[in-house]
């Protein structure tokens, strides 16, 4: 799969709407019981593009942009705002938010992870496309420097520390990151008319496995 690693315009996908969808494979037996099961491990998510579309000029950008992905050809980023931090939306990222591993004294790289808990359950999801200059990582209580004590891969979200860390010691990251999309069309229609009236093309967006 090709993808351009470019961010679709943030002043459009701001009050896009969408978010995260499941696959859930329900069975009714004779006895009225359900079996459920689902084949996804990970939420996939979709937004609308269409609805943060305010001018022409927001219009000429979106069409740019597509023309430029080749409609579903080429992947992108995409930033949900609602969903873009480690933390809480009203918070600054910490280098204390996110556990994304234990060190064993061998394993030297680890995959960035947001984990989302309610109750006794959670869900732990990769985080692949993570924004540059806003990962933050530590070890134990410590803060560690970007450049001198790990290093990441903003394509794929892993983090190569300098040296493995010890058995038991707590790898701890904080960031903000985009989410892996396409377009889910080939063809945006749009209208002078309609646009004036109120009316917004649409425009969807799905995430893609990277």
């Amino acid at each position: 799969m090709s993808f351009h690693e470019i961010r679709f315009p943030s002043a459009l996908s701001f009050g896009s709407v969408g978010g995260p969808e499941r696959r859930t494979e329900i069975v009714t037996l004779a006895n009225g019981a359900e079996e459920r099961n689902t084949p996804w491990a990970d939420a996939r998510r979709r937004y609308d593009a269409g609805v943060g579309l305010r001018s022409l000029d927001d219009i000429e950008t979106l069409v740019a942009f597509f023309e430029a992905r080749q409609g579903q050809l080429n992947g992108f980023r995409w930033k949900d705002w609602t969903d873009y931090k480690s933390c809480a939306p009203s918070a600054e990222p910490a280098f204390t938010d996110q556990v994304i591993g234990t060190g064993d004294g061998a394993t030297a790289v680890f995959q960035l992870s947001k984990e989302y808990r309610s109750g006794d359950q959670a869900y732990r999801r990769p985080i692949t496309k993570p924004v540059a200059g806003t990962v933050r990582l530590g070890l134990g209580a410590d803060a560690l420097v970007e450049g001198v004590h790990y290093a990441v891969d903003t394509t794929t979200g892993a983090v190569t520390l300098a040296e493995p860390p010890g058995g038991g010691a707590a790898v701890t990251a904080g960031f903000e990151f985009d989410v892996p999309v396409r377009f889910d069309t080939d063809r945006i229609q749009t209208s002078v008319a309609n646009f004036a009236a109120g009316e917004v093309p649409a425009v969807p967006v799905v995430e893609v496995r990277v």
